[in-house]
This record gives C-alpha cells, structure tokens and sequence, in this order.
C-alpha cells in the first residue's frame, strides 16, 4: 500500500492549485462583468443628462446641441449625434472603458446609449 501513496503523492496539491485558477478565472470574469454593467449605467444616465440639457436649451432658445455635448462631456461620454425632433432633443453618446481594454488587452470597449428628452405632453 505504501508504493500507491507515494504515485499518487502531490496530487492534493495539483488539485488545489486548479481549483485556486478556476476562483481566480471566475473573480476575473465577474469584475469585467460588473465593469461592463457599470460603464454601460453610467452611458446611460449620461445621455438621460444630455438629452435633458439639450431639451431645456432649445425651450429657452439656445443651442440644444450644445448643451447636449457640455452635458454628455461633464458625465465622462463623448456626444455621437443630436438632433431636433419637433420639440424633443434625441442624443446618443458612449463611453469606452480604457482600463478594461488594458486589462484584457484587446480593443477599448465602446458603450453606447441613446436618450430622448422634450416637453411633457
């Protein structure tokens, strides 16, 4: 019996380096998750900003487009479009997530989102 345990002598060791590797794979693809999840949040309440700043300038007579990409700028996006639609001011902005493009070193995420804001009724 002793030639067996000694073949087999490490293995507890091996396992538990590859269980170590499978918690270290998944924290990894939960924080990337989260980050993803987070960025494109945060894209949104970005173009809900700058649609509500684009829409409140063209009430009062101002440039709407403007004030969308002051708005979408001050929130950390980049403004892709506006446009008037009547009385409603539509924008899309994104987001990239540099720190996450490093990380995987692959191309910067690019989070895009698209609000509409106007009068009520």
């Amino acid at each position: 019996m002793t030639r067996r345990w000694s073949s087999e002598r490490g293995a507890a060791t091996v396992f538990a380096l590859a269980v170590v590797a499978l918690l270290v794979l998944v924290a990894v693809a939960c924080g990337v998750a989260v980050a993803v999840f987070a960025g494109h949040r945060r894209a949104e309440a970005a173009a809900d900003l700058a649609a509500l700043a684009g829409a409140q300038a063209l009430q009062g007579g101002a440039d709407p487009c403007g004030s969308a990409q002051r708005m979408a700028v001050d929130n950390g996006a980049a403004l892709d479009s506006c446009a008037v639609d009547g009385p409603d001011v539509v924008v899309t902005v994104h987001i990239t997530l540099d720190a996450l493009g490093r990380v995987l070193r692959s191309a910067t995420p690019r989070l895009p989102a698209r609000a509409r804001a106007g009068p009520v009724g």
